[in-house]
C-alpha cells in the first residue's frame, strides 16, 4: 500500500519527452503512485508504446500527444487535448531535452537556437500554458528537469550547459511568481544516468572512469533514480518545497 503523502490517486500528470528514458520513468512512477498520465513527444510512436506499458504494467490511463514544445501552438493544444481527455491538470513534468557537443567557437547559431528553443524556451511555454489552467483550480506541481551541469561546466556544451543554468533560475522564478496561486515549482537535476541519450558519452570507458571517480555513492544513476526524486516533489509529501533544485547525482558535485 502506498504511503498516504506520495498517493497521487485522481490526479493527472502531464510529461514531456516521455516517450523514453528518464520521462518513461517518471511517468510510470508517476502511474504507479495513482496518476492519469499525458506523455507527449516529437516521436508519437514512441509516447504510444509507453503510454501501453504504463496501462498494462499500473491500470492506470494514459494518453499519447505528438507535440513539439518548443512550439507555442502546438503546446496550446497538448493542454486542449489533456484537458478534454481528464478534465484537469495537476503535474507538470518539463522533461524533454536535447543535447549536442560543440568547441564554443565552432557552434552554429541554429544549433544554440535548437537547444535553447527546447531545453529552455519549451519549459517556460509548458509551465505558461499549464500554469494557467492551475492557476484557475489554485493548485499544481511543476517538475522541471535540470542536470548537475546546470552547475558544473564540462568542454563542447556551452549551449547545454547554458540552458541548464536556466532552467534552475526559470524554477526559482516560476516558484516565486505562481506561490501565490498553490503552484510549487521545483527542478531535479540528475548527474550521469544510463538513458539512450546519454550512451555516446556512457559508453566511452575513459568518460565513464571518470564520472565514476567523482561520485561516493560508486554508480551511475538509473532512470527510475529521477523518477522517485520526481514522485515526492509531485506528492504531498514536498507540499512546503518549492523553488528549489533537488541533485541526483550520486553524490558527484559533493567531491
Amino acid at each position: 500500500m502506498r504511503p498516504s503523502s506520495f498517493d497521487l490517486t485522481g490526479r493527472v500528470a502531464i510529461v514531456s519527452g516521455g516517450g523514453t528514458g528518464i520521462g518513461k520513468a517518471i511517468a510510470h512512477g508517476l502511474a504507479e503512485a495513482g496518476a492519469s498520465i499525458v506523455l507527449c513527444g516529437r516521436r508519437l510512436e514512441k509516447c504510444e508504446e509507453a503510454c501501453r506499458e504504463i496501462a498494462d504494467k499500473t491500470g492506470m490511463r494514459a494518453f499519447s500527444h505528438q507535440c513539439d514544445i518548443s512550439r507555442k501552438s502546438e503546446v496550446e493544444n497538448l493542454v486542449k487535448n489533456a484537458l478534454d481527455q481528464f478534465s484537469r491538470i495537476d503535474i507538470l513534468v518539463n522533461n524533454a531535452g536535447v543535447a549536442s557537443t560543440y568547441h564554443v567557437l565552432e557552434l552554429p547559431e541554429e544549433e544554440w537556437d535548437r537547444v535553447l528553443n527546447t531545453n529552455l524556451k519549451g519549459y517556460f511555454l509548458c509551465s505558461q500554458a499549464v500554469g494557467r489552467v492551475m492557476a484557475e483550480r489554485h493548485s499544481g506541481v511543476i517538475i522541471n528537469i535540470g542536470s548537475q551541469l546546470g552547475d558544473v561546466a564540462r568542454p563542447n556544451k556551452v549551449h547545454y550547459l547554458s540552458s541548464k543554468g536556466g532552467v534552475k533560475m526559470l524554477t526559482k522564478a516560476l516558484a516565486v511568481d505562481l506561490a501565490p496561486y498553490g503552484i510549487r515549482a521545483n527542478c531535479v537535476a540528475p548527474g550521469p544516468v544510463e538513458t539512450d541519450m546519454a550512451a555516446p558519452i556512457l559508453s566511452d570507458p575513459a568518460l565513464r572512469n571518470g564520472f565514476l571517480s567523482h561520485m561516493p555513492l560508486g554508480r551511475l544513476g538509473e532512470p527510475k533514480d529521477v523518477a522517485g526524486a520526481a514522485v515526492f516533489l509531485a506528492s504531498d509529501a514536498a507540499s512546503f518545497i518549492t523553488g528549489v533544485t533537488l541533485y541526483v547525482d550520486g553524490g558527484y558535485l559533493t567531491i
